[in-house]
This record gives structure tokens, C-alpha cells and sequence, in this order.
């Protein structure tokens, strides 16, 4: 029995064919103005994306989420589990950079800046057409293509993980036998595997399928954010130059041919669309060829493209723009109050407390103590209650390195008769020896009832 293959009416995805199989795009360069602005901003961007990872600043990473350790550098200040509401303030202040820049230049990160698009069609797509040269792609050229594609892969994978791996632990992973580092190995094989999936095959699936970003732009953008548009006003109907009473679209499909996600931007605003303006560069150089005024194809708002004048000064420029200075006024304030030493308790693993046999009581709590600061400290606890107390540990001065934390572990001896409800508050001070100190009121569990 044969199997039947339901046919669409038209193509659902610009990648897709009717049949459901995936249609190749090999978009057609069309290197005009913007092309060439890209360009310039594509290779700085990749210069920037390889050399950060190896910045330092004040003996930091410049950018670096440390996921082993828990935290987050980022040009000089270094954020922990502990500055819960410092990360908040963060990320809402991202999350309004976005909303601001899409809502005034739609999606110009996606065309622009995004590393996906910068390293396909800056790197990847013109080694390929380097390769593929006119022949197109067979046997070895199709060898020789991935092998470079797998060895650009892996240094692509390397500088990704830079920024969640400090660089000399990387160096380690990659300069010593795989045996040494199993995890790490498997870390770099996995990250590689996946580049090459992508930039070898998956490609502008990524931007029309697994970024949830076009699929955003709906509720980031309006009627008057900039896009990259077709003036159907102006371009239809379509037809020849020689007829003289169509529109200016000479229906060429230059615009289809060069698009990378294989959309045809006359249809209108489409989540496919990158904004990379390619297509805009492929109209203008046919408008100059037929001798029509460019701008078939723009720049422009919808209400432009409809007719109407674009208003820059809207609700929604004006309320982003203001709450992001309120947000990042309270991330500064916070970074600046946040002191050099923090101390707070964890949780104890295994039993609380233990009886002695003179009676006493054996009751320990943890602390962990972070120095934020650029020099190590060597940290000091002792007890500042009256009464029959005795601290038992820590007896020496804990050093904690710069920009780290430690667990310490305290222990006090209580008499039992001073439980009440099997619990005792004391007050422990942890000082730095350098000016700075803190007294802490901890709470130690004991008998319910006192031996």
C-alpha cells in the first residue's frame, strides 16, 4: 500500500516545502550599503565576542557566569546567590533594554548583532560559497566543507564556553587528556557536536523555530517601531518596466532570493524576518538598474507604510525609557551599599547539638562568610554573651581569598538549664581585624527539657 503525502495549500514556513520536507535556502548576497554596514559591525562584534572572555578587570573576568561557582562577573562587579535582589534589578533592566530597542528599531539585534547571524553569514555561509565555489557542493568539496565547518565548530563552542568556564580552566580541559577531565571533555564534545549541528545544517531554523525572540516581537513592537518593509502602496500591482501603468515592483524575487530565512518581505511583517536588510539592498540595486527611485523597499513603521507619519516620542518610548533609570539608579545604590564582608547561617547537616557527659551541651550552627573585596581577610569569631558560654571552634582566624566564600563551622558549649523550649539565643562577632565586624544573633538548638 502506498503512504499518501498530504500536500499544503501553499508553504507554511519559508523553509518548508508543500510537501513538508525542508526547502534549502542559499540566500544570494546582495552587497550594498547596509550589507557592507553589517559587515563592518559583524567582524567587531566577533572581535569583541572572542577577546572578552580574556579581559580582566580589577583581577576579575570582564564577563564571565561562573554556573561551578555560582557567580556572576560582570565589568568589575561580581554577583552571588546572596544578591538576590541586585540579579532582579538586572534582569528587569535587560528585559527593558530589549523592550526600548525593539520597540524603537524592531528587531535590529537579530539582523545585526546576534551571534547566530553574525557567525552563519559572516563566517560559515561565505566559506561555504569559498568552497562550493560554482560547481556547487559535491564530494570533496562537500568533505573538505565540513571538516572546516567542524573545526570552526569547535573553536565557535570554545569561545561560547568561555563565558560560563574561566579561560585557564578551559585551556586545561582542551591541553590535557580527555581522561583527565571526563566531564569537561564531554562539556566541550557536547558544545562543539551542537555548533556544528547548527551552522552545518539546523541554521535559520534556529531563528525561525527555536528562538522564542520573533515570536516576541508581536507584543514588543507597534505600528510605529522601526522595520524593514515593502511599500505596497507604491510597488503594486506588480508587473514589468515596460508597463508602464504598474506599480514599481518589477517582480524580479530579488528580495526572496537573498533573504536568509527565505521569506518574501512583499507579504507583509512576518516573524521570520531578521531586519538584516538584504532584501532592501537587493531592491534598491534593481530600482537603480530600471531607473526608479529606491525605497521600494525600507526602513520604515507600518503606519509609514501605510501612509501615515511616524511618531517617535510614543507611550511606550517614553515609560521604557524612564523605568529603565529608575531600575538601574536602584542596581547602582545597591552595588554601592553592598558591604565588603557578608556573613549569614546555612543549614547544619546531621544532628544540631550533642549532650557531653558533664552535662553540658555541644551545639553548633555554619556560617558562610563572602569577601567581596580585592585582598583576602583572615576573619575572627568569638562570643560577646555573659554567662556560662564557651566557643569551641573556630579557635584560628579563617582566611577567605578575594572575591570568595567559605563554610565556617562554629561550636558552643551551653549548660543544658539555659535551653528554654530546647533553644538558646546567643550573639556571635565575626571581625575582619581591619575595621570591619558584625554581630550576629543565632538561635541554638538543645534539649527540650534540660538533663
Amino acid at each position: 500500500m502506498t503512504a499518501v503525502v498530504a500536500r499544503a495549500p501553499h508553504r507554511v514556513l519559508s523553509n518548508l516545502n508543500e510537501d513538508g520536507s525542508r526547502f534549502r535556502i542559499q540566500p544570494r548576497p546582495s552587497k550594498g550599503r547596509f550589507w557592507r554596514r553589517r559587515g563592518v559591525v559583524a567582524y567587531a562584534l566577533i572581535a569583541v565576542f572572542v577577546a572578552l572572555p580574556l579581559v580582566r578587570i580589577g583581577g576579575q573576568p570582564a564577563f564571565l557566569l561562573d554556573l561551578a561557582a555560582r557567580r556572576l562577573h560582570l565589568f568589575g562587579a561580581v554577583f552571588r546567590p546572596s544578591d538576590g535582589a541586585a540579579l532582579m534589578l538586572l534582569g528587569v533592566a535587560i528585559a527593558l533594554t530589549v523592550f526600548l530597542v525593539t520597540a524603537l528599531w524592531g528587531r535590529v539585534w537579530c539582523g545585526w548583532a546576534c551571534p547566530q547571524t553574525v557567525y552563519l553569514e559572516w563566517v560559515f555561509r561565505p566559506l561555504e560559497r569559498l568552497i562550493d565555489g560554482r560547481k556547487g557542493s559535491s564530494g570533496a568539496r562537500r568533505v573538505l566543507k565540513l571538516a572546516v565547518f567542524a573545526a570552526l565548530a569547535i573553536v565557535v563552542a570554545h569561545v561560547f564556553l568561555a563565558y560560563f568556564v574561566p579561560v585557564q580552566q578551559l585551556l586545561g580541559w582542551t591541553t590535557h587528556s580527555p581522561a583527565a577531565h571526563p566531564a569537561g571533555f564531554l562539556v566541550v564534545a557536547s558544545v562543539s557536536a551542537l555548533m556544528f549541528a547548527d551552522f552545518a545544517w539546523f541554521r535559520e531554523y534556529t531563528c525561525t523555530v527555536a528562538c522564542p525572540y520573533g515570536r516576541l516581537q508581536s507584543v514588543l513592537i507597534d505600528r510605529q517601531s522601526l522595520i524593514v518593509g515593502y511599500d505596497a502602496g507604491r510597488g503594486e500591482p506588480r508587473g514589468k518596466v515596460s508597463l508602464r501603468v504598474l506599480g514599481a515592483c518589477v517582480d524580479c524575487r530579488a528580495c526572496v532570493a537573498t533573504c536568509p530565512t527565505g521569506i518574501d518581505i512583499r507579504d507583509g511583517l512576518q516573524m521570520e524576518c531578521v531586519g538584516c536588510a538584504q532584501c532592501i539592498d537587493a531592491c534598491d540595486a534593481i530600482m537603480d538598474r530600471v531607473g526608479r527611485d529606491r525605497g521600494l523597499i525600507r526602513h520604515a513603521s507600518q503606519d509609514e507604510l501605510g501612509g501615515a507619519p511616524r511618531k517617535v516620542a510614543r507611550a511606550r518610548v517614553i515609560v521604557y525609557p524612564a523605568l529603565l533609570a529608575i531600575v538601574i539608579g536602584l542596581l547602582i545604590w545597591q552595588l554601592g551599599g553592598k558591604p565588603g564582608t557578608e556573613v549569614w547561617v546555612v543549614r547544619t547537616q546531621g544532628a544540631p547539638f550533642a549532650m557531653l557527659d558533664d552535662g553540658r551541651v555541644s551545639s553548633r550552627v555554619q556560617l558562610r562568610i563572602e569577601n567581596r573585596g580585592d585582598a583576602p581577610h583572615h576573619y575572627t569569631t568569638s562570643l560577646i554573651d555573659g554567662g556560662a558560654l564557651e566557643l569551641m571552634s573556630p579557635q584560628a582566624p579563617v582566611t577567605v581569598a578575594p572575591a570568595s566564600s567559605t563554610l565556617v563551622q562554629v561550636v558552643v558549649l551551653v549548660r543544658g538549664a539555659e535551653f528554654a523550649s530546647g533553644e538558646r539565643v546567643v550573639t556571635l562577632r565575626v571581625d575582619d581585624g581591619a575595621g570591619w565586624r558584625q554581630d550576629l544573633a543565632i538561635t541554638l538548638l538543645g534539649p527540650e527539657v534540660a538533663p
